[in-house]
C-alpha cells in the first residue's frame, strides 16, 4: 500500500556512527551531547535563535501555553488542522474559540478574528496548513492592536520562509513537528522557537521538570526532552534536506501541471515560499471526492482526508458552525508524494473525474 507520506530513512552507515557515539559516552538523555548540537545547528540551518527540541508537536503546543500560565483564558484558533492544534489548548486549561477558515488558502482567515476578540482572549494561535504561510502582516496587526500573544503551529513548513526569512521567526512562539512523517524528523520530536529571552530562559527550565539547579527546583515543569537517539536521527536527517526537498518539489510540480484544470489548488501566499510538504487538492462535492479515493483505493494507493473532521465538530469543544472548515474537509484529498507513483495518482484522478463530469452533462 502506498500511503500519503513515505519515512524518510538516512544512509544506515551515517546513523550507525552516532549510535556508536552514544554507545562510548553511555549519554542516552537529559540534554545530551548530540541534542545540543542538533538544536544549535537547527538555529544556524532555519535562521532563528531561542530553539529548544521538544519530546512532539502537541507536546511543544502545549508547553507554548503553559509558558503563558494563564488558565481558564480564550485562544483564537483554526478549525481546520491535525487535531493537536485544538486539543493542545484544551489540556492547557483554555477554551479554543474558532475562527473560520479562507476558502482558498485553508488558512484562519484574518477578517473573522477581530470580533471574536473578548477580555478572556489572550492568544491567537494559527496554523500554517499544508505549510503555507498565514496572512502574517494582518494577523501581526490585530495581535498588537489588542495586545495579544501570536502562537504559531508551523508542524508542516519546515522549507518555508516569509518575506526572506524562516516562517518560525514569526510570532511570539512558533512550534514545529518533527514526527517521522515529516520532510524532517528526529523520530518523534519537535522544536518550539521563542522570540522573548527570558521567556526562553524559563522555557529550558519548564523543560526539565523545573528544576534550575542540581538541588533546586524553581517552578513547576515538565519532562519534555527529546533522547539522543532522536538527536542522531535528526543530525543525519539535516545534511539529506536538500536532495528530499528537491524530490519532493519535482512530485509537487508534476501534479500542479497535470492536475490545475480538473481540481481546486491550495492559493499560496505570495510572500512566502512554496512547501513541498503536503499536496492537498479539492473536488467540486464529496461525490468526486469519494469516488476518485475509491479508485486509487483499487491500486493500493491511500490518499487522506486532511483535515477531518473539522475541529468545531470535536466532542471536547462547544463552537458554533464554521461553514468553510466543514466544507473543505469535505471535498479534499491529500495525495502522495514519493515512490514515483505520480503519474498513476494523475491518471487515476483525470480519468475518474472526466467519467463523471461526462456522465453529468449527459444529464443535464
Amino acid at each position: 500500500m502506498t500511503y500519503v507520506t513515505k519515512i524518510y530513512m538516512p544512509p544506515k552507515e551515517k546513523f550507525k556512527k552516532y549510535i556508536d557515539g552514544i554507545y562510548e559516552s553511555g549519554w542516552l538523555t537529559n540534554n545530551g551531547p548530540l541534542v545540543q548540537e542538533l538544536e544549535k545547528k537547527l538555529e544556524e540551518y532555519l535562521g532563528v535563535k531561542n530553539l529548544l527540541c521538544i519530546s512532539s508537536g502537541t507536546d511543544a503546543l502545549q508547553f507554548a501555553y503553559r509558558l503563558l500560565q494563564q488558565d481558564g483564558k480564550e485562544v483564537i484558533t483554526t478549525p481546520f488542522s491535525f487535531v493537536s492544534t485544538t486539543s493542545a489548548i484544551v489540556a492547557e486549561r483554555l477554551t479554543p474559540i474558532f475562527a473560520d477558515i479562507d476558502r482558498e488558502t485553508y488558512n484562519i482567515d484574518p477578517s473573522n478574528i477581530e470580533e471574536l476578540i473578548t477580555d478572556n482572549t489572550i492568544a491567537i494561535a494559527p496554523c500554517h496548513v499544508f505549510g503555507n504561510a498565514c496572512d502574517i502582516d494582518r494577523i501581526d496587526r490585530i495581535a498588537k492592536k489588542h495586545n495579544l500573544k501570536v502562537i504559531y503551529d508551523a508542524s508542516h513548513a519546515f522549507d518555508v520562509k516569509y518575506k526572506g526569512k524562516h516562517i518560525l521567526n514569526y510570532g511570539d512562539i512558533s512550534i514545529i513537528s518533527f514526527h517521522a512523517t515529516k520532510m524532517f524528523h528526529t523520530i518523534e520530536g519537535a522544536a518550539i522557537v521563542i522570540k522573548d529571552d527570558e521567556l526562553y530562559e524559563k522555557a529550558k527550565i519548564v523543560r526539565n521538570y523545573g528544576i534550575d539547579a542540581p538541588d533546586s527546583v524553581a517552578m513547576l515543569g515538565i519532562n519534555a526532552k527529546i533522547n539522543e537517539v532522536e538527536a542522531a536521527m535528526g543530525l543525519c536527517m539535516l545534511d539529506e534536506e536538500e536532495r528530499i526537498s528537491k524530490e519532493r518539489r519535482a512530485s509537487f510540480y508534476f501534479y500542479k501541471r497535470e492536475l490545475k484544470d480538473y481540481v481546486q489548488l491550495q492559493k499560496r501566499n505570495p510572500d512566502a515560499t512554496q512547501s513541498y510538504s503536503y499536496f492537498p487538492i479539492v473536488f467540486r462535492d464529496e461525490n468526486e471526492m469519494k469516488r476518485v479515493r475509491e479508485e486509487l483505493l483499487k491500486e493500493n494507493i491511500a490518499a487522506r482526508q486532511y483535515f477531518k473532521p473539522s475541529l468545531d465538530t470535536l466532542p471536547f469543544v462547544k463552537s458554533k458552525v464554521m461553514k468553510n472548515s466543514r466544507d473543505i474537509a469535505s471535498r479534499i484529498l491529500v495525495i502522495p508524494m514519493h515512490s514515483n507513483v505520480e503519474p498513476i495518482v494523475s491518471k487515476i484522478i483525470i480519468k475518474t473525474l472526466e467519467e463523471i463530469r461526462e456522465k453529468e452533462e449527459c444529464l443535464v
